[in-house]
């Protein structure tokens, strides 16, 4: 998939991946799609519950090399 922005949250730990992810989401243009790029496993449910709670539209979650890539759409 491919994104119009990435965020980049290696290493991170909870709640951090989600707490960068709020604040990067408000710079990206309604319907651009955001890519996160995270090692913590918990963001896999976090994101999901984010995006409910926020109106924003989780695309596709992805593991590869140990790096777990979340795809965001901005709705509003």
């Amino acid at each position: 998939m491919q994104a119009d922005e990435t965020l980049d949250c290696y290493g991170l730990m909870c709640p951090m991946p989600i707490f960068k992810t709020s604040s990067k989401i408000r710079n990206v243009e309604i319907g651009k799609v955001l890519e996160v790029i995270a090692t913590d496993e918990g963001i896999k449910k976090d994101i999901v519950s984010w995006c409910n709670t926020t109106g924003n539209e989780l695309l596709e979650i992805k593991e590869e090399d140990g790096e777990i890539h979340v795809f965001i759409r901005r709705r509003k």
